[in-house]
């Protein structure tokens, strides 16, 4: 053989292998409402709308109410004739609907988190899950401890097809697991955290350093992953950080988000991608090492209930039920695109259920990929231009609310989508400020100074 002809056999040998490009769904914020009933009285329609009104109840719900069963029931089917076979399905809870404590016992949240699963495994049979508890997946809800307690149990009963033993004997513990992801071409891992810890609504675990010793568990399973080259999906239901839509609302008590992102920071290396729900929007979250340089990024999926929010200070607060689907590089876990289905819920009412395609990242924000890079693009867009961040806005609530972004409102989503640390979300609230009253007094010093000189 010449020379020439060797040196090409071992490049063929050596080079690296294509990149395979996988698929997997990531739904969030079911809520279902069992009580929902297309009634009259729109006091009787459904338990979830915390005492509204709700007028014109339809078939596929309403602004004001949780998922009933048909919408939930359509959207799982829609995933299926999008995508039939995904790699695997990231389901990141709040299963049960927004009523009050008293109403929804024990029982009825085991029954409502078994059904759903039934579900999935019934319309997905054979295609592995990703399951995380949301704060309203325990009774009392956002209660949720960190110790060995019976809804625990009873659902990684539940959960058994998807769970392996080792994940089933640290869920009972603590409703959080690590398992490599199930094929021989996949080199990676999913961790599934129990975030709900560290909400600041649960009282249980409000004097801990540690609940449940999931960081240091956590720092052990990001460790390992390093030294074996995984790398790894952080999924979970709360997300650290600040709501977008509610100025200085945060989510975590202050030691835990900070503990949470100092871990992000220094484990950024073998973190693919970081994926949440319980906002019901459509977002994005940023982490930068000291020096500023982003080095990873959190994807905040839409919910399927429409639920208006009761928050006080949030206007508009409702959605249209979304659903996601993942493109990724199954070598190396790179999250490569991202499209967002949804369903009209007023054109469902009025005429026929139509889920369909909102968007695709790629081509809505015109970046190459879903990476940390490409979602520093993004961010920088929707800064910087008007008309990204319309387009953001629109997307955040899955074009229900179509209103102007004015400059108090992107600075509410900039700096929540930027500053995960609540000190450095403070200080870019300051900034941001300061910048916006400094562009608006600008054309009126402008138009004084015209006047002055008589121009």
């Amino acid at each position: 053989m010449e020379l020439s002809g060797f040196l090409l056999l071992l490049l063929h040998c050596w080079a690296p292998a294509a990149a395979v490009t996988g698929h997997f769904w990531h739904i969030t914020d079911l809520h279902l409402d069992p009580g929902y009933s297309v009634s009259s009285d729109p006091l009787k329609v459904c338990p979830s709308s915390s005492g509204r009104p709700v007028q014109d109840a339809g078939k596929w719900g309403n602004y004001l109410c949780d998922s009933p069963w048909i919408l939930i029931n359509s959207s799982v089917y829609a995933m299926k004739e999008i995508l039939p076979n995904p790699d695997f399905i990231i389901w990141t809870g709040d299963d049960t609907p927004h009523v009050p404590n008293e109403s929804l016992g024990e029982g009825a949240v085991l029954q409502i988190v078994q059904n759903l699963t039934r579900l999935l495994l019934e319309v997905f049979p054979g295609i592995q899950v990703y399951p995380a508890l949301g704060n309203h997946d325990f009774h009392p809800k956002s209660q949720l401890p960190a110790e060995n307690n019976t809804i625990y149990r009873n659902v990684s009963e539940f959960w058994k097809t998807w769970l392996n033993t080792e994940s089933v004997a640290t869920f009972q513990n603590g409703a959080f697991y690590s398992q490599r992801l199930e094929d021989k071409d996949f080199v990676g891992r999913v961790i599934v955290l129990n975030t709900n810890l560290y909400y600041d609504s649960n009282s249980q675990t409000a004097s801990l350093e540690d609940p449940g010793g999931q960081f240091a568990w956590l720092e052990e399973e990001l460790t390992y992953a390093s030294n074996t080259g995984d790398k790894v999906y952080i999924v979970g239901h709360v997300p650290p950080g600040v709501f977008e839509k509610k100025r200085s609302k945060p989510w975590f008590r202050p030691h835990f988000n900070q503990r949470y992102v100092k871990i992000i920071q220094q484990h950024s290396e073998v973190i693919a991608g970081q994926f949440f729900g319980h906002h019901h929007t459509d977002t994005f979250r940023m982490f930068y090492n000291s020096s500023g340089s982003p080095v990873s990024s959190m994807f905040i999926a839409p919910g399927i209930t429409p639920w208006k929010t009761t928050l006080p200070g949030v206007s508009n607060g409702a959605n249209n039920p979304g659903i996601r689907v993942f493109d990724y590089d199954r070598g190396t876990l790179q999250v490569k695109d991202m499209v967002t289905y949804y369903l009209n819920l007023t054109y469902s009412n009025l005429e026929a259920p139509r889920w369909e395609k909102e968007y695709r990242l790629t081509e809505a924000f015109q970046v190459p990929d879903g990476s940390v890079e490409s979602m520093q693009a993004v961010l920088d867009k929707i800064c910087t231009n008007k008309c990204y961040l319309q387009k953001y806005y629109e997307f955040n609530s899955v074009n229900y609310d179509l209103e102007d972004c004015d400059h108090n409102c992107r600075i509410d989503h900039v700096c929540a989508i930027r500053e995960v640390d609540f000190e450095n979300y403070d200080k870019c609230l300051r900034t941001e400020s300061a910048s916006s009253r400094i562009s608006l007094q600008l054309p009126l010093l402008i138009t004084i100074t015209l006047l002055f000189f008589g121009l």
